[in-house]
């Protein structure tokens, strides 16, 4: 992957550059150091076989961080956690983990391996000291963020809708505390080489879960919420959450129920979801002076449906 220019004119760049070089079995100073992801005020730098993360600024890492850090750790059959302990890199928090594949979307997507990983964390013991993920406070901020236009009215139109708990303006009812990873999709997934017992296996890759930053203890169904979404607003495909749902249930998962309607259990985070992705998509477009293109036009008509069909019971 190309260097993103401006990024490499960056001291932080070129810090995490650094870090990365110094790292045991990061391939020595040879190794030439690669952007994974700038987006965000989030910077991802491979170099070698391992990330450096510069997390996103405006979030807490104290404490709770350090929590999420310990329940990896305890998990490397389905986590990859840090390898050492954050750093301070000019006032940023900073993190060094081992380099695993990502996804690759010219391949068949990984539904069923994504299913059976949630299901083994969402079924794990809970520590006493688990950090808990807390309420879903990112489509409340993605919402506030909205400008004016009538696909921003659509999206607020259905945020208004939701409960007063995820709004922000009620204490979140209690639920039952399973581990969750807190903001799954498949982005989140990477593959190490060779296979162990008890991992989620295809063929001989060794799938993880990554980004611990929500990892903690909440309701399970908000892992499912967005591919809940996605199928609800006809961008993934009845296939697909076919074989991402019947995996999910067959390996005992507790989000949903083994057989009935999983929907009771996923109308709320699906909702939520889709909200919350329409609001990125319009701000998505109106940063780049341009039109919805038809999945994101498909995500805004389904904030429209949530709106019609009016409060969730």
């Amino acid at each position: 992957m190309r260097v993103h220019t401006e990024t490499a004119q960056t001291g932080l760049f070129a810090r995490l550059a650094e870090i990365g070089r110094d790292s045991a079995g990061a391939g020595g100073p040879s190794a030439a150091p690669e952007v994974l992801y700038d987006r965000h005020g989030v910077l991802v730098v491979r170099v070698g076989d391992v990330v450096v993360k510069a997390h996103q600024p405006d979030r807490e890492y104290g404490v709770p961080f350090l929590g999420r850090i310990r329940l990896a750790e305890r998990l490397p059959h389905l986590l990859v956690g840090p390898l050492a302990p954050p750093m301070d890199v000019d006032g940023r928090t900073v993190t060094i983990s081992p380099y695993g594949e990502p996804v690759n979307p010219r391949e068949e997507l990984p539904w069923e391996e994504g299913a059976r990983l949630l299901a083994a964390l969402h079924s794990a013991p809970v520590p006493a000291d688990a950090p808990s993920w807390g309420r879903p406070t990112r489509v409340a901020r993605l919402v506030s963020r909205l400008g004016s236009g009538p696909a921003g009215d659509v999206v607020r139109r259905a945020f208004a809708t939701l409960p007063a708990w995820i709004r922000g303006e009620a204490p979140e009812p209690p639920g039952p505390g399973h581990l969750i990873h807190g903001d799954w999709h498949l982005g989140q997934m990477v593959h190490l080489p060779g296979g162990d017992v008890g991992s989620a296996h295809d063929g001989n890759r060794r799938w993880r879960l990554i980004d611990i930053e929500d990892l903690g203890t909440g309701v399970p169904a908000w892992d499912l919420a967005r591919p809940a979404a996605l199928f609800s607003a006809g961008v993934l495909s009845p296939e697909e959450w076919g074989r991402f749902l019947g995996a999910y249930t067959r390996a005992g998962g507790p989000a949903v129920p083994g057989d009935g309607d999983p929907w009771a259990a996923l109308d709320v985070p699906a909702r939520s979801l889709a909200i919350q992705i329409a609001a990125t998509c319009v701000i998505s477009a109106g940063r780049e002076d341009r039109p919805l293109d038809g999945a994101e036009q498909a995500m805004v008509d389904a904030c429209a449906r949530i709106t019609a069909a009016g409060p969730p019971a």
